[in-house]
């Protein structure tokens, strides 16, 4: 038995290996060919897109392993059925479970080396890579709006404790690459949604600890001296009203901010969902509910994070009937063929199912998770029909 695992361990890892590097491949030389348009603008030179496209390799890795493990796997079933070696195995009293238990042993290392590459390594290279090419172009981090980043935190009396007295939005026209801020506006209100503070700086540092440091600050203040007696609040006939009846504005060099707005929610607060760690979708999300956003989207992100490198376990379950399909029932390369439409089916399936999910509020486990089941199911009955047949 231990020469049989090692046996498939070698063939399927081997298989996979090449599957994986045809795959980088061509997604390199799509990234490469999406980077040409802009190489010679801006001083964004031909050696910054090959490092661009080599930087981001890290998190295609995640991406297409569970395509190449399938596609391996069933290039290994479809050359031992071809070769009477699977039926010689079968014949020597190894039982569809022991095959099983063998694919899921080497599922376990290909798990592990997903996950390694989609929440330590990817999630490091991935700022890197923006990195290089928002330096090769002298540019800046922005969103896909024209006013640039937006996000909101918690006004504390005590800084960064005590009881929340108000809200305010935070907005950003550039993040530099070094994580300096351009353009900063801060919009504070009340608890009341009253509008009481407007600041302008004209950019901003981090200096740690939930600290900013903003430069060349403009700020407007807006106060009703009548909500100042007491009583006053429970009089005024519309409690959303700004009644404001004095504006001062007060000039200054520098100021200090202190916010739960660090450079961290910045960055992915203008990043795909998708491309962000399990960590990073988890901070964000807590940011998030506690700001009473939007979080949806990104629960489902997050709960894909933890089951999509599982989903190698339920392809490679769905090779497993291709070592019972004899030659007849078509050569290797119509098996690679159809596994490549099964992994294609599959990818389309998860991307609606993250859709419909956010459009239909559904759980987000039960979201992320339904179309790894529904393949499973898939793979019991193809297992079922084969053995019947």
């Amino acid at each position: 038995m231990k020469i049989l695992q090692r046996y498939f361990a070698v063939s399927i890892l081997q298989a996979v290996a090449f599957v994986l590097v045809a795959f980088l491949a061509l997604q390199a030389f799509m990234d490469l060919t999406g980077e040409l348009p802009s190489v010679g603008k801006n001083g964004y030179a031909i050696q910054y897109a090959f490092l661009y496209v080599v930087v981001q390799l890290p998190g295609h890795v995640y991406e297409v392993m569970p395509l190449a493990a399938l596609i391996g796997t069933i290039y290994t079933m479809a050359q031992f059925a071809a070769t009477s070696e699977f039926t010689i195995m079968r014949a020597s009293s190894m039982t569809t479970g022991m095959v099983a238990w063998m694919l899921a042993k080497i599922g376990v290392i290909l798990v592990i080396i997903t996950f390694i590459f989609g929440e330590l390594i990817a999630p490091r290279t991935a700022p890197i890579a923006e990195k290089i090419k928002l330096s090769a172009r002298g540019a800046a981090i922005s969103s896909e709006f024209r006013s640039g980043l937006w996000t909101k935190d918690i006004v504390k009396s005590e800084g960064m404790t005590g009881t929340p007295i108000g809200s305010r939005f935070f907005n950003v026209r550039e993040v530099k690459p070094d994580g300096t801020l351009i353009g900063v506006k801060l919009y504070e209100f009340d608890t009341s949604f009253r509008l009481r503070s407007i600041t302008l700086a004209k950019s901003g540092t981090f200096q740690g600890n939930n600290k900013w440091l903003l430069n060349d600050v403009t700020e407007n203040l807006f106060s009703n001296p009548q909500l100042l007696k007491p009583g006053a609040e429970a009089n005024l006939e519309n409690n959303f009203a700004q009644e404001s009846s004095t504006i001062e504005t007060r000039h200054s060099a520098t100021k200090d901010l202190l916010s739960e707005i660090t450079p961290k929610i910045l960055a992915v607060a203008g990043s795909d969902p998708e491309r962000m760690s399990a960590n990073e979708l988890a901070v964000y999300t807590r940011h998030l509910q506690e700001n009473k956003q939007e979080t949806e989207r990104f629960k489902i992100a997050f709960w894909k994070k933890l089951f999509d490198p599982l989903a190698i376990f339920v392809l490679m379950a769905l090779a497993l009937p291709f070592g019972y399909l004899h030659t007849r029932s078509g050569g290797v390369s119509l098996k690679i063929f159809i596994g490549i439409m099964i992994g294609v089916s599959f990818l389309l399936v998860n991307t609606l199912f993250s859709h419909l999910g956010v459009l239909s509020t559904w759980p987000a486990p039960l979201t992320a998770a339904a179309p790894s089941l529904l393949f499973l199911l898939l793979a019991l009955w193809a297992l079922w029909w084969v053995e019947r047949h």
